[in-house]
């Protein structure tokens, strides 16, 4: 990989960051482990059957009292934490069209990041809020 502009990201590749995402970071990694390296296409469809409860996403790292679920071990149905990441994604790919880049498009990086997480407000006093930061790189395909 090239560096370009201090970031590790290759020059034939579209970008786009979720800021402050009301979401839980745990979820968010376990999707993006799930998701990474897959085609736009592929891992927009994965997570819509994970909304849509036909498939779980399997939970690798922070699966603690996490029932197991057919064909994996144990997983779960993040619906909140995947229409947050589907919107990500779906902006780097527009970021990809816009450059010029073809419509066979892979996530080469996907990335959670824990954000900052004020108080809540109202009544739930002393209650943090869930918040993370992802980062989408999608590039073109090889062939």
């Amino acid at each position: 990989m090239e560096k370009t502009n201090g970031n590790d990201v290759e020059e034939k590749t579209a970008r786009a960051v979720g800021r402050d995402l009301n979401i839980s970071t745990k979820q968010s990694i376990e999707i993006c482990n799930y998701v990474r390296g897959n085609k736009v296409d592929e891992a927009i469809k994965k997570l819509e059957d994970a909304i849509n409860k036909k498939s779980a996403v399997p939970f690798k790292r922070f699966n603690k009292d996490t029932g197991h679920k057919r064909n994996i071990a144990a997983g779960r149905y993040p619906m909140k934490a995947s229409m947050n990441i589907i919107k990500v994604i779906e902006s780097a790919a527009a970021n990809a069209r816009n450059i010029g880049l073809n419509d066979n498009l892979v996530i080469k990086k996907i990335v959670a990041n824990k954000a900052a997480r004020p108080y809540r407000y109202g009544r739930r006093r002393r209650v943090k809020m869930k918040r993370s930061h992802i980062e989408v790189v999608v590039g073109e395909a090889k062939k």
